[in-house]
Order: structure tokens, then sequence, then C-alpha cells
């Protein structure tokens, strides 16, 4: 199974890619995790948000595997415990579909693409950095799977 996650912004601190890569190492073969940095539109004088925000939009349709299930990562989404992902991965597991998981950028995503979002979810209600929310992603990836192959990492 693949889950290629799409972020926007592309120089991330050391420990970030560290950490990021060590969850995904620990991830079995069959739950490969893919991860696509999306460049950023420079947030200058000219122009404005929603158009910043379409050309972010353009660059991750285009980064988004065939017939995949699209989750968007969003303040507004959908509120899940790490059981709760857990059994959500299960059932993308079932459905033999490549799983995309969008980060936006910084003033979050245009709207096509919310509109395409099969899944909206929320990593916190807190507001957290981008950088963070690679490493959260990451763990609680590797957390999900943990709970589904009854590995000692989660206590519950």
């Amino acid at each position: 199974m693949l889950l290629r996650v799409i972020a926007v912004g592309q120089r991330m601190p050391a420990w970030v890619d560290t950490a990021v890569e060590e969850f995904s190492r620990r991830m079995p073969p069959e739950w490969r995790i893919e991860w696509r940095s999306i460049k950023a539109e420079p947030r200058q004088d000219r122009g404005t948000v929603r158009h910043w925000k379409e050309r972010e939009a353009r660059r991750i349709l285009e980064a988004l595997p065939e017939h995949a299930h699209l989750v968007l990562l969003d303040e507004r989404g959908r509120d899940l415990d790490s059981h709760g992902l857990a059994a959500m991965m299960q059932r993308w597991q079932s459905q033999a579909r490549p799983v995309a998981i969008v980060i936006g950028g910084p003033d979050g995503v245009d709207d096509t693409l919310r509109q395409q979002a099969t899944t909206t979810l929320r990593l916190s209600s807190l507001t957290l950095p981008h950088a963070l929310v690679r490493v959260v992603l990451a763990e609680q990836l590797y957390r999900g799977w943990s709970i589904l192959a009854g590995h000692p990492y989660h206590r519950d």
C-alpha cells in the first residue's frame, strides 16, 4: 500500500527530516510512505492568497497518485484518536488504492482540493507549524500501523 504525503514547503530543518525518515523507515514494506515536497508560491506583494493557493493546488494535483484516496489535513477536519486513525488506515488498506495525504501551504489549500478530498482530518486543535505537522503525521502513521499489527509501540 502506498501512502504518499504531499507537503507544501521544501526546506525543513534537519531534525524534521531525521524524525520523518526514522518513522518512515520503521514502517513495513507493505505500508510504504513516500514523501513529496511541493514548492510553496512565493508570498510577494504582487498576487493574492487565492492566486497562490490555486498555483500550489495545481502542483499538488500533479503529484497525486492515480486513483488515490485524497486525505486533506486541515484544522476544520475530523478529529480522531490513534485507534480511530488505525481503523481508517485499515479501511484504506482494504480498498487497495493509494492514499495521498496533503499538508497545505501557509495559507491552507485551495477550495478545489477541499472539494476533491474524500477525507479531511486534523491532527490537533492547536495550530502546529508545518515542520512539526510532518513529524506528528509520520509518528501517527507509524503508531496506527503498530496498533493494527499488535506491535508494542502503542500502549493502551
